[in-house]
């Protein structure tokens, strides 16, 4: 009998913020895969890496960081190769995701490639779009309004047509394209509607309006632009 795969989202970065289910099986997991840098620590493991028992095997899925392009496909292929192994032998493996493994979360790919051959199980997470609503404390949408969730890769002309036309929006992705969103915003006429928030959930978090934020964004930042009717 085959192992089971488990797609567990560990959160936006706050231990505590881990649901009892996935605790419960990352305590009892043989096999832990996770994202990795090609350089530093895991985030999603260093959430959880008290609750890892010794002895378990680990399986660094690493990503670049970088800008250039590279061979994705061939990343998930290997780390899909690996895992199969360990579920083959019948090991449950649990694959750890940050947020929620579904909300732009990297296990889509690895369930992409494995849920058709073995049995797959999806714990959610707390999504980084719940995280930074919290933080900001600020409800984002009410009533009949609708929620607009954009990547901040987008080209700029698609971004700011998705904005225009958006009753609130959460805009993802920052990193090296804050810059491009901020202008967005700006022309758009929300920058006073608009909150940053970096690192939310953790001790470094930072919560300002857009128009008081710093000039360069991490990766792990949003915008959120509450719609008109979401108010306290």
């Amino acid at each position: 009998m085959s192992g089971t795969l488990y797609g567990i989202g560990v959160g936006p970065g706050d231990p505590e913020l881990l649901t009892l289910k996935a605790h419960r099986l990352i305590g009892t997991a043989p096999v832990i895969a996770y994202p990795a840098p090609d350089s530093g620590d895991s985030f999603a493991r260093g959430i959880v890496a008290a609750y890892i028992p010794p002895g378990v095997r680990e399986i660094p899925i690493v990503i670049p960081m970088r800008a250039a392009r590279f061979p994705a496909q061939q990343v998930y292929d290997d780390a899909a190769g690996d895992i199969a192994a360990a579920l083959s032998a019948g090991q449950d493996v649990v694959v750890l995701c940050e947020g929620d493994p579904f909300f732009y979360g990297s296990f889509m790919y690895l369930f992409a490639r494995l849920a058709g051959r073995f049995p797959a199980e999806i714990v959610p997470g707390v999504s980084s779009l719940g995280a930074v609503t919290a933080a900001a404390r600020r409800p984002l949408i009410a009533r009949d309004e609708v929620l607009t969730v954009l990547p901040a890769t987008l080209p700029e002309a698609d971004l700011e047509r998705q904005l225009a036309q958006a009753n609130a929006a959460a805009v993802m992705k920052l990193g090296r394209h804050f810059d491009k969103a901020r202008a967005v915003l700006e022309r758009l006429g929300l920058t006073g509607r608009a909150i940053f928030v970096a690192h939310a959930s953790l001790p470094n978090q930072t919560v300002c309006p857009l128009a008081d934020a710093p000039r360069t964004a991490p990766y792990f930042s949003m915008i959120v632009v509450p719609g008109k009717d979401a108010h306290v």
